[in-house]
């Protein structure tokens, strides 16, 4: 099942919250409804390592120069970062404040993200979005719960966008299909729904991981019809859609125009980007560019 891209129009937001999305989706990037966002969490959530591949891009001030160059709607930065270097920048491409984060040293069976920043220090940087990590499925989720509702409240109170990384993670999704499975990533999508985002964000869905899963999803999916599912579970909230660790190129670019064709409002691409030298990062957001200019989005009416 598939529905309608919403747009912000129709999608239930405040004032401010409306105002901030039309700048990030009509003011930048192709300023047509879609949008392709830049993350830059990784020193934190996976350590170094992520930058061997290309050590220029352990330098955050490149990163951000990349999402202006590229012409990016957004950079997604933990706070210190945004600090110490988004000043330089602020105002030539919006920021998205990531309020929390954790280290992948502990397993992820009582996986957390603590809350470190708060979204009165968005307003404070001029982020024009706050990004929440919600694991969706794990022991820990009535603490994680508990610390997003006090984040969900002031975004709402502030006006600023919420967009929520929703990741099924656990022992008990591992024993359901996995992380990925269309299942866990369709369950995540809904969950974030009901719990208020503004945004989500998820991994492509694999519905040919089907080992444990619930009945509805042990019969055959397409990858397109699986995508097209997580859309609408989504509901009103837009549909980010993330690359995920690094992979071929055509298979990056199938899977983009897959969700777009689906209904998704746009992509999140970190390694499979800044994982490479300059130019060709350049000629490879080029290509996603053109999905995105194919399935231009709604707006607010008169704007």
């Amino acid at each position: 099942m598939t529905i309608r891209p919403p747009g912000i129009a129709g999608a239930g937001l405040s004032t401010g919250k409306k105002a901030r999305l039309n700048r990030i989706l009509f003011h930048h990037g192709l300023r047509n409804g879609t949008a392709i966002f830049l993350p830059y969490d990784h020193g934190l959530e996976h350590g170094p390592r992520d930058f061997f591949a290309n050590p220029a891009a352990g330098d955050p001030a490149y990163i951000i120069r990349l999402a202006l160059e590229g012409g990016f709607n957004g950079i997604a930065l933990q706070i210190g970062l945004a600090e110490k270097f988004y000043w330089e920048y602020a105002g030539e491409v919006p920021l998205i404040l990531k309020l929390n984060g954790k280290t992948d040293i502990p397993s992820d069976e009582q996986a957390l993200s603590p809350v470190h920043a708060r979204v009165a220090d968005a307003v404070r940087l001029g982020a024009d979005a706050v990004g929440y990590t919600l694991y969706v499925g794990t022991p820990a989720q009535e603490s994680d719960f508990r610390q997003y509702r006090q984040v969900r409240e002031d975004a709402q109170r502030l006006g600023m966008p919420l967009i929520v990384w929703a990741y099924p993670r656990g022992a008990a999704i591992e024993a359901k299909g996995g992380r990925d499975s269309f299942y866990a990533v369709d369950y995540a999508a809904r969950a974030a729904s009901e719990l208020g985002a503004d945004m989500v964000k998820v991994n492509f869905p694999r519905p040919d991981k089907q080992a444990g899963v619930k009945e509805p999803y042990r019969r055959e999916f397409t990858s397109r019809q699986a995508i097209g599912a997580v859309v609408a579970s989504a509901n009103r909230a837009l549909l980010l859609v993330s690359g995920g660790e690094r992979a071929g190129d055509e298979a990056m670019l199938e899977k983009a125009r897959q969700a777009m064709d689906a209904g998704a409002t746009g992509l999140i691409f970190g390694r499979n980007i800044w994982q490479r030298e300059h130019g060709e990062s350049l000629r490879f957001i080029a290509r996603l560019q053109e999905i995105l200019q194919r399935h231009p989005r709604p707006g607010v009416p008169g704007a």
